[in-house]
């Protein structure tokens, strides 16, 4: 907890965080094997795309051996462990789609993926953590960090699209890191009252939001609206706020009653989350408390380095405080950029979501469940919603206008 204190004896590290100097909140060199013992989830998770189509994974997942948790012993090992049950689980309970959903993992998968998500803090569902953050190898090792060099360890439908949706995210991820090295440059300037220092750092954070928006382009040229809309959104949604499944999901042998999670969500990536409390972003309650619960799906450091950045000499207090142009303008333009990334994640959501729904409405209106028409069967239940469950365009819109919020008044500028 020292990084919190505020006395300028003890500088703020991103040691104790688990972010990496060269990959961020990228988990480095992900594992891609099990030990021997964990085949039988491998066999599987390796196979859940195919084993969906055929209709059979269920049928595997109910034979699989009930396998104990305690031989996986550090941290790589447990975040390989959590991505095979997580893909497992949301191909188990979404095989059928949203017409024969399950009310209940069976315990010889549910177990496990209790217990290696309790040691390792997060929940037992699919997360951004697991899909996109420790879902990463590359083809040559000595090659480049690139889409054409990268590839998933495992899978789920959607084929090249899946693909390329948790690649570009991946790539996001990584555009962001020179941003997170310079947030202790800020914070540490900010205590020493270097308003140089702040202003160079802050020019350096919007370099790397400019970065992030320029890969996030990318979604543009590696997934596909329809197959995204029609195939894969499902599969990564949860069982809270989402009408296929009211009651949630019981984990069969950890408890009687059943459980809520949401799905996947951009929500779950912490950089946002430490730009706002860097910038002093304020969200209003109900975006607000979206976003901190999602916190809960973070691995534990990384929701403590959010938590500890917003416990910091507030930012903006600092540049409302000094007469320096240049920190006022750097100030200004790396909030600006936010805005433009919260503008262009619109645009994304619009492209893959808003329009497709809109399209899925008319063919169901013509009632034309067109042969081979994949949104037309797309579920209903998730039309203007996001994986995360939360109402989508209303709720990027009010946390980008919040974000807005945050730029200095007019009279500050001059």
């Amino acid at each position: 907890m020292a990084a919190a204190e505020s006395d300028s004896k003890c500088p703020f590290s991103l040691d104790s965080y688990r972010v990496s100097e060269e990959f961020g909140f990228i988990l480095p060199d992900p594992l891609q094997e099990l030990p021997p013992y964990y085949q039988p989830w491998m066999d599987i998770a390796l196979q859940v795309p195919e084993l969906v189509r055929s209709h059979e994974l269920r049928l595997c997942i109910n034979k699989m051996p009930l396998l104990s948790s305690q031989f996986l012993q550090n941290h790589r090992e447990l975040r390989l462990a959590h991505l095979t049950l997580s893909v497992m689980t949301m191909g188990y309970v979404w095989q059928e789609g949203e017409n024969d959903t399950v009310e209940m993992l069976p315990h010889n998968l549910a177990v496990p993926y209790w217990e290696v998500s309790q040691r390792l803090g997060l929940p037992p569902i699919l997360t951004h953590a697991d899909a996109v953050l420790a879902n990463w190898r590359k083809k040559d090792p000595e090659g480049p960090f690139d889409m054409e060099n990268l590839e998933l360890l495992l899978s789920l439908p959607g084929g090249d699209s899946m693909r390329g949706f948790f690649m570009v995210t991946l790539l996001v991820e990584l555009a962001a890191v020179p941003a997170l090295r310079n947030i202790p440059i800020v914070i540490n300037g900010v205590r020493r009252r270097d308003t140089e220092a702040v202003a160079r750092a802050l020019e350096d954070i919007s370099q790397s939001i400019l970065d992030m928006i320029d890969a996030l382009k990318l979604m543009q040229v590696y997934v596909e609206p329809s197959v995204f809309y029609g195939i894969m959104r499902i599969y990564l949604s949860g069982w809270k706020d989402n009408s296929c499944m009211p009651k949630g999901l019981v984990y069969e042998g950890v408890q009687a009653e059943p459980m809520e999670y949401s799905g996947g969500s951009a929500a779950q990536s912490s950089l946002l989350h430490c730009f706002d409390e860097l910038l002093g972003v304020k969200h209003e309650a109900q975006s607000g408390a979206f976003l901190t619960r999602m916190r809960n799906y973070m691995p534990p450091a990384h929701k403590q380095l959010i938590r500890d950045i917003s416990l910091q000499p507030s930012l903006k207090s600092f540049v409302l405080q000094q007469a320096s142009e240049q920190l006022n303008q750097a100030y200004q333009y790396c909030v600006t950029k936010l805005v433009a990334l919260r503008n262009y994640h619109l645009n994304v959501v619009s492209r893959f979501i808003t329009v497709p729904a809109a399209r899925a409405r008319q063919l169901r209106n013509q009632s034309r469940e067109a042969e081979g028409d994949i949104i037309s069967r797309a579920p209903t239940a998730l039309e203007e919603r996001g994986t995360g469950g939360s109402g989508i365009m209303t709720f990027l819109k009010t946390v980008r206008n919040q974000t807005k919020d945050a730029l200095l008044p007019e009279t500050s500028k001059n």
